[in-house]
């Protein structure tokens, strides 16, 4: 403990959370074994879709050919699987052409082959293939207004399921009467498969009902020709009593558990005792904030509920209604937040990052703060508190160079929080 610097320490943690989640460690023990006598074609879409495929090739006996989509910027070198980068969070015309691609490739399949299908969380942006009667603008306005919000991730992608001609178990059905596998790296809270990336090769328990009401709820302005389609009924998706499902297996592979679980064995092996608060936070991410900011507080003056030096870790994916028009994803809005609610405290530092290596849509994976944050902002001429009024996390925390930039990490179950108190 004496010789901990907890910059390096707070670094460490959120490296081996992403490290215990990466395609590498947990996907080959889940490998089926390939077709005897059919094809075996790998499809999928995510950010951590290109690692995966690339592990699927690493790791497979026979022959196999495929397709995954990707975010820009996360792909890798596959050798017999194509790999096509697309646009997230936002969908974009690549994503759209990838997944009509994908759907044309598991036509005319046979009881005799084997479909692999490679999921993990940015797939719902990139498998974008509006349902008939809606156009691609429609839906990217529609994702545009659900994301500013504070819509959570299971409400957003029960609208994108029911406005889609792939998600909520249509790929799934594409596939039939093959035999599917879906190997799925959750970053959802809760580990629902079926709302991973929009569920698109499981049944879906939604509905279109369900969708209009979240729409209603965030007052989204929604084209009349997409209500129409929800009120119709056009857009339901496929129940889980559906015996076309029957051929059909999936595992979660990786969670944000196990991400926080690797760190609190980092906590430990440094001689910091780990507490883990929870792997599904959801909410408001100044709100989060200001509680987790209460609860450390109440550590270092109290010694309650826990004793210092303890580390708080916790997972999830929290939200953010735009209001102001600055530049920063959750993480940075949470990490500003709780910096503000600390307002300096001594022996309290955090970091909080996104698993994926990108915090919303900017080129961070999150940040750090320490008690002199909020002074060093002031030294620099910004104030916290006016920053977090306008959004603007990114900027406070690169003028004060306390940005973490891993770049993309290839893999994906969300947030990441530690908070370190001594």
């Amino acid at each position: 403990m004496n010789t901990l610097v907890p910059r390096q320490f707070l670094l460490d943690l959120y490296a081996s959370a992403v490290k215990a989640v990466s395609a590498q460690q947990c996907l080959p023990p889940f490998l089926p074994r390939p077709s005897a006598s059919g094809r075996t074609v790998v499809i999928g879409a995510g950010k951590a879709a290109a690692a995966m495929a690339k592990t699927v090739e690493d790791c497979w006996q026979g022959p196999l050919s495929g397709l995954v989509v990707t975010r820009y910027g996360h792909g890798a070198e596959c050798r017999k699987i194509e790999i096509v980068e697309a646009a997230h969070p936002v969908p974009d015309a690549a994503g759209q052409q990838a997944a009509a691609r994908i759907m044309e490739m598991v036509q005319g399949l046979t009881e005799d082959d084997l479909v692999l299908c490679l999921i993990s969380g940015g797939g719902s942006a990139l498998l974008a293939l509006p349902a008939e009667g809606i156009t691609l603008e429609q839906k990217q306005q529609i994702n545009k207004a659900l994301l500013k919000s504070g819509a959570s991730i299971s409400e957003i992608n029960c609208v994108r399921k029911h406005l889609s001609a792939i998600k909520g178990g249509r790929l799934g059905l594409a596939c039939t009467p093959a035999t599917l596998v879906t190997l799925l790296i959750s970053d959802v809270p809760g580990d629902d498969p079926a709302m991973i990336a929009s569920g698109p090769t499981l049944a879906d328990h939604t509905t279109c009902a369900d969708a209009l009401a979240i729409l209603n709820k965030y007052h989204i302005d929604t084209p009349e020709s997409v209500r129409q389609h929800l009120i119709s009924g056009a857009g339901e998706t496929p129940k889980p009593d559906d015996p076309r499902f029957r051929r059909h297996t999936h595992h979660v592979i990786a969670t944000a558990q196990e991400a926080l679980e690797a760190a609190a064995n980092t906590a430990r092996a440094a001689g910091v005792t780990p507490y883990i608060l929870s792997n599904s936070v959801e909410g408001e991410a100044r709100d989060i904030g200001i509680m987790h900011a209460a609860i450390a507080r109440q550590i270092t003056q109290h010694g309650q509920p826990f004793q210092p030096p303890c580390v708080l870790i916790s997972g999830g994916e929290t939200t953010v209604t735009v209001k102001g028009n600055g530049r920063g994803g959750r993480n940075a809005e949470f990490l500003l937040s709780l910096a503000v609610a600390l307002d300096g405290q001594p022996d309290i530092y955090a970091i909080a990052c996104d698993t994926d290596g990108i915090d919303g849509s900017e080129d961070n994976a999150g940040a750090l703060c320490d008690p002199g944050s909020l002074e060093r902002g002031e030294a620099a001429g910004i104030r916290a508190r006016t920053l977090l009024d306008n959004n603007d996390g990114y900027r406070f925390f690169s003028t004060l160079d306390d940005l973490v930039v891993s770049g993309p990490t290839r893999t994906n179950v969300n947030d990441f929080r530690a908070i370190l108190i001594l």
